[in-house]
């Protein structure tokens, strides 16, 4: 009896980390982590539709003070994006001065991917699949396979070492790669200083900050219309009213969100005089569809394929 438990406690834990490398769920939780938890710099390449653009990014975490990161654009005009924790400074040059936008954005790459949650469980299959070098590091493939039509296929190689998010792609229904985002260069670091933590200007220029939109809670009992029923798997996880810099009236934003995906629909009132632009149209795994009805406007946007769009467009129920 002695023996057998003393081959258990020396095998059990192996068998189980075994089983932990082969859960894809844990390698996606494990990713999500790893991105904000490590220090690290690269080059990515952001594909989506016939653009491609190239960052290269820099990522510290300091403990106590949090995440810092840097990134710059590698192609077209200079742009960088300075982030501290959530707080978000955007520089840009246009004409003779450089533009300083303050606002908040989502995670970026490669801290794209979600907490694994019940939405993205009853809507996704999670398998692991074969190993392929991304950026000269060994990525483990693992695919969310969508359980309906109202969702893409998504691929993701993470790092066998680390658990970074190496790449990310989008897949229609045709197994076409309609948007990606990947590492070509990667380099795990130790430690630095803050030195890095600054952008690229020039002196002499001025410095413009635009103008912040006004967001502010609203509930559907605020409006003068109601989102019927959605698409399977998605659910309502915000909505705001937004004052629009330029615009009369406050735009209202709902967010419905299936664990991984999100769209976001967008009503505003519809100005004297103005004739709207009404139709569709995609830019690699993201899809807008524009509407009106009721004397007002409706935009959709969001990575997942058209009739999802459709459907929650047609669900909004005018009261007035």
């Amino acid at each position: 009896m002695i023996r057998k438990t003393l081959f258990l406690s020396l095998f059990l834990p192996f068998s189980l980390l075994a089983a932990d490398i082969n859960d894809p769920w844990l390698m996606i939780e494990k990713a999500g982590q790893a991105a904000h938890r490590m220090n690290f710099k690269g080059i990515f390449v952001y594909q989506s539709g016939s653009t491609v653009s190239s960052m290269q990014i820099m990522h510290m975490n300091y403990g106590p003070a949090g995440e810092f990161s840097r990134v710059v654009q590698l192609d077209g005009l200079p742009r960088e994006m300075l982030r501290q924790g959530n707080d978000v400074v955007i520089y840009q040059p246009k004409s003779e001065k450089v533009m300083i936008d303050r606002r908040r954005l989502q995670n970026g790459f490669p801290s794209v991917l979600p907490r694994v949650s019940e939405d993205i469980r009853a809507n996704y299959q999670a398998r692991v699949a074969g190993v392929e070098r991304i950026g000269g590091r060994d990525g483990q493939l693992v695919i969310l396979e969508p359980r309906d039509k109202y969702r893409y296929r998504c691929k993701m190689w993470m790092d066998r070492d680390s658990g970074l998010l190496l790449k990310m792609a989008f897949v229609n229904d045709k197994d076409e790669i309609i948007e990606q985002v990947a590492f070509n260069q990667l380099l795990l670091l130790e430690g630095t200083n803050m030195d890095w933590f600054h952008p690229e200007v020039q002196p002499g220029k001025n410095y413009v900050i635009t103008p912040e939109e006004t967001v502010t809670p609203a509930t559907a009992q605020d409006s003068d219309w109601i989102v019927g029923q959605l698409p399977p798997g998605f659910r309502k996880t915000d909505q705001v009213q937004r004052s629009v810099p330029g615009k009369s009236y406050p735009v209202s934003q709902l967010v419905f969100w299936d664990g991984l995906a999100s769209v976001s629909l967008f009503i505003e009132p519809l100005r004297q005089g103005y004739v709207p632009r009404v139709g569709s149209f995609s830019q690699g795994a993201t899809n807008v569809l524009i509407s009106v009805s009721n004397g007002y406007q409706m935009v959709v946007l969001g990575e997942v394929p058209a009739v999802t769009l459709t459907q929650i467009s047609n669900a909004v129920d005018f009261r007035k």
